[in-house]
């Protein structure tokens, strides 16, 4: 386990100033805080030098419109050369696209494909219409067509990351860890990064987001432990990178360290690592990507370096 301790460089001292203040009460409104952050982030991941990368958006790796993907890489590149990192962003299970305004969520794949890494930006289906488990359907979906198709792109399809943020962390999760679903093996991915994810699903009185829970795992409580990854955290084999933030959404900071001890305690013999993001949030984990910031994009890339 490790904290990455981190100055927030790429804001200015005020705006710095700012997110230690709504740090310690994020949970007491985070869309206000999520809004806001966003804000302070856009303007800066703007300023990136994305030159030479091409994107072909909105892909169709399903039957729906929102199973589409985007794909991030150099025409350079030659094919089959380079490791791909899936993201699959948050949003609660009832929300949320791979762009949420054109800059965040884009950044994350910006920042990979600028490390020589092929980066593929997936939108999946969500709650209520699509309840569990819909999203791991989705996360599989995706990855079988970046196996058939990446090397096209420059990506070697034995060496595919899965990156998931929040309810895509969960989906993410169950896709690699879940018994019930016939999900992606331990040895078809190259290794699974779960930031800020949902790994139980809870419906506590202060968790912002049960109604979310309630809309993808269902109305039954006696089915969430079984339907959650954290239930799960040893049936899989695949190298795993579990980040957290310092300020998170209530609880999965716990569930992230909980998650890490059971696979550690686990027969797993694969990489397992957890980092702790000191003064950052649930939204600014991943909104600071290709800010000037790369606090956990170096912590990832050495991951997959040692996977």
């Amino acid at each position: 386990m490790k904290n990455l301790k981190q100055p927030l460089g790429a804001l200015s001292t005020e705006v710095a100033e700012l997110f230690d203040e709504i740090g310690p009460i994020w949970g007491t409104d985070i869309n206000k805080h999520r809004d806001l952050v966003v804000a302070h982030y856009s303007p800066l991941v703007q300023q990136a030098d994305n030159s030479g990368i091409e994107v072909r958006r909105d892909i169709a790796y399903g039957t729906t419109e929102r199973e589409v993907l985007d794909v991030y890489r150099r025409a350079s590149w030659q094919p089959g050369t380079k490791d791909v990192v899936m993201f699959f962003h948050g949003g609660a299970f009832l929300r949320g696209k791979k762009s949420f305004n054109g800059h965040i969520y884009d950044n994350v794949a910006y920042w990979f494909a600028r490390q020589d890494i092929v980066a593929v930006n997936v939108e999946y289906r969500l709650a209520p219409e699509a309840p569990y488990p819909s999203g791991a359907e989705d996360v599989l979906r995706a990855f079988r067509w970046v196996q058939q198709n990446i090397a096209a792109w420059g990506g070697r399809a034995d060496r595919i990351f899965l990156m998931g943020h929040s309810a895509g962390g969960s989906h993410v999760a169950s896709a690699l860890f879940d018994p019930a679903f016939d999900g992606i093996q331990s040895d078809e991915a190259a290794g699974a990064i779960l930031v800020s994810a949902r790994l139980f699903a809870d419906t506590l009185p202060d968790n912002p987001n049960a109604p979310g829970v309630r809309a993808y795992f269902g109305e039954d409580p006696a089915l969430y432990e079984q339907r959650s990854p954290m239930t799960h955290a040893a049936n899989s084999n695949v190298p795993l990178l579990i980040a957290v933030a310092q300020y998170e959404n209530p609880h999965l900071d716990r569930y992230g360290e909980v998650f890490y001890q059971r696979a550690q305690a686990s027969a797993r013999t694969a990489l397992t690592r957890f980092v702790n993001l000191e003064r950052h949030n649930h939204t600014s984990i991943v909104a600071h990507f290709n800010s000037g910031e790369e606090t956990l994009g170096a912590a990832i890339t050495a991951f997959m370096a040692d996977a």
